[in-house]
C-alpha cells in the first residue's frame, strides 16, 4: 500500500496514465496538474493561468466557477443524495428535466433516455435501435452506418461505432454489423472540379450503394455528428444533411444525431440539428448538458420508437436496460440549473454575437504557411496544418510537428487539442471578444514557433 498520500498519489496517476498519449510517459514534462478554475482559464498548481481553448474536451460551456451549478449540486445532495429510476419510480428533478428536454427537442419526440457519459448514451442507443427492430418483427435489420473519422465514445459499441482506427486497432474492434461510410470532409476528399454540393451528392449516392449492397433489409440506423469533433472539426458540405436523410428514409433506416459536442449552443443554436436541418429519430446529448459538471448523458426518442420498446418489453414483461445513476438527481438538479442559465442569460444570442469574431479570428491564419484549411461554425473551429499549401500534402506525424504545437501551447498559457495536424478551437460559450483575441494571440506565438520549428528540421513549409 502506498503511505505517501493522496495528492501524491494522483500525480502519479497523472503522469503514468496519459489517456490517447503515451502511456509510458513517467517525466512531469508534458503533464499539468490542474488545481483550480475561473471563467474560461484554468491553473495549475503553480499558480499558473492558461486560457482554456476547448472547454476542457468540448464540454465546460458555461465556464469554471459558475456558483450557480455549485449551489444546486449542494442543495440536491443535501435533499436527495441518491435515488434510481427503475421499477416506475424516478427522482422529482429528474422529471422536470426531462420535460424540459423534450420541450427543446428539435422536432417532435416522446421520451427521455439518463445515462453517465456520451460513451454510455451511444451505447444505449446500439441497443434500442436493436430491441426496436426486434420489436418490429425485423429481427435481420440490425446494421448501423457510422463515418469515417466519427467519434461517438469509447465502449465496447460506441467505439465499433467510432471510426477512428486507433479506436480499434487491438480493442478487436469494430464490433461485426457497425460499417463506416465516408468521412464529409470536401477539402480532404473532394475530387478535383467537384463542387461541395457535387460532394455531398456522391457521400449520399456511397451510402446508398452501402445499403444496397448490405441489403435494406439488413440496414437499421445511420449515426452522425452535426460537426465531427474528434475526428477534426469537420463541418458538413452544403446540402450533405438533406441528401443523406433523403436515402435513409427511402430505405426506412433511422437517423440518429450524436449531439454530444454541437448540443446547447455550439453552432449557434440549441441544437447542430438546428443548424443544418437534421430530422432525427433519436438525439444523443451530454458535455454542455451540464456545463460539465458532473457526469449526465441523455438519449431522446421519437414517440414511434418509444411505442416500439413499450410492445416489445410488454411481451418480454421488461425493459432490461438501465444503469444504477441513470438520472441520478444530482446531475439532475445541475442539468436543469445549466438549462435554466442558458436561456437566461441568452447564452445562444451571446454565441452568435461572438462567433463572428471568433470565425474571423481563425480566417486570419488563412495566408499562414502551414495553414491549408480554416473551417469552423459558431464557436467551433479548427486549423488544418499542412507541409504543401498548393498540394495540400499533411506533414507525417514523425515530423512531430503536432506534439510540438502543443508543447508551445502550453508554454504561451494556452490549453487545447491537435488531431493529428489539425488545431481545434471549442472554448466556453461565455467567452468575450477580448478572450478570444487573447486566445489567438497566445495560438500565433504557438504556431510561429512551430514554424520555425518545421524551417529548422528542413521540412518543408508553404
Amino acid at each position: 500500500m502506498d503511505h505517501r498520500g493522496n495528492s501524491a498519489v494522483s500525480r502519479d496517476i497523472a503522469y503514468h496514465l496519459h489517456p490517447y498519449t503515451n502511456l509510458k510517459t513517467h517525466e512531469r514534462d508534458g503533464s499539468l496538474i490542474i488545481s483550480r478554475g475561473k471563467g474560461v482559464h484554468v491553473f495549475d498548481e503553480n499558480g499558473r493561468g492558461y486560457i482554456e481553448a476547448i472547454a476542457g474536451l468540448w464540454c465546460t460551456a458555461l465556464g469554471f466557477g459558475e456558483e450557480r451549478l455549485v449551489e444546486a449540486a449542494t442543495r440536491a445532495m443535501r435533499e436527495l443524495p441518491f435515488y434510481h429510476s427503475f421499477h416506475a419510480k424516478a427522482p422529482a428533478v429528474l422529471a422536470d428535466l426531462s420535460e424540459k428536454l423534450i420541450g427543446l427537442a428539435p422536432v417532435p419526440m416522446s421520451k427521455v433516455f439518463f445515462a453517465n457519459s456520451g460513451s454510455e448514451a451511444n451505447d444505449t442507443v446500439v441497443k434500442l435501435v436493436w430491441y426496436y427492430n426486434n420489436a418490429r418483427g425485423r429481427p435481420d435489420k440490425k446494421k448501423i452506418i457510422s463515418r469515417i473519422k466519427a467519434y461517438h465514445g469509447v465502449t465496447v459499441a460506441s467505439a465499433s461505432l467510432t471510426g477512428l482506427p486507433n479506436n480499434h486497432r487491438d480493442f478487436d474492434l469494430p464490433l461485426p454489423g457497425i460499417l463506416h461510410t465516408d468521412c464529409p470532409h470536401y477539402y480532404r476528399f473532394g475530387e478535383a472540379g467537384e463542387s461541395e454540393e457535387d460532394f455531398a451528392s456522391r457521400c449520399a449516392a456511397n451510402l446508398e450503394k452501402m445499403i444496397l449492397d448490405e441489403g435494406p433489409e439488413t440496414v437499421a440506423a445511420f449515426i452522425a455528428e452535426p460537426v465531427m469533433g474528434g475526428g477534426g472539426v469537420i463541418v458538413p458540405p452544403a446540402t450533405y444533411f438533406a441528401k443523406m436523410q433523403a436515402v435513409l428514409k427511402k430505405y426506412d433506416v433511422l437517423m440518429v444525431a450524436d449531439e454530444v459536442i454541437c448540443g446547447f449552443g455550439r453552432t449557434g443554436n440549441v441544437w447542430g440539428c438546428q443548424t443544418f436541418g437534421i430530422e432525427p429519430d433519436i438525439l444523443v446529448m451530454a458535455k454542455a448538458l451540464t456545463s460539465a459538471y458532473l457526469p449526465m448523458s441523455a438519449v431522446m426518442i421519437t414517440d414511434n420508437i418509444y411505442q416500439g420498446l413499450v410492445d416489445e418489453s410488454e411481451k418480454i414483461g421488461t425493459f432490461a436496460h438501465g444503469f444504477t445513476y441513470s438520472g441520478h438527481p444530482v446531475p439532475a438538479a445541475v442539468a436543469l440549473e445549466t438549462l435554466n442559465i442558458y436561456e437566461e442569460r441568452d447564452i445562444i444570442g451571446h454565441v452568435r454575437k461572438v462567433a463572428p469574431v471568433f470565425q474571423d479570428g481563425l480566417a486570419q491564419f488563412a495566408d499562414h504557411p502551414m495553414v491549408g484549411e480554416v473551417r469552423g461554425i459558431g464557436l467551433i473551429g479548427a486549423l488544418e496544418l499542412v507541409k504543401n499549401k498548393e498540394t495540400r500534402e499533411p506533414f507525417d506525424p514523425a515530423d512531430g510537428v503536432g506534439p510540438y504545437l502543443m508543447d508551445r501551447l502550453v508554454e504561451h498559457g494556452m490549453l487545447s487539442r491537435v488531431i493529428g495536424e489539425t488545431m481545434a478551437f471549442a472554448p466556453p460559450l461565455i467567452i468575450t471578444p477580448d478572450e478570444i483575441g487573447e486566445m489567438f494571440g497566445l495560438f500565433a506565438r504557438a504556431l510561429g514557433d512551430t514554424e520555425a520549428m518545421a524551417r529548422q528540421r528542413g521540412l518543408a513549409v508553404g
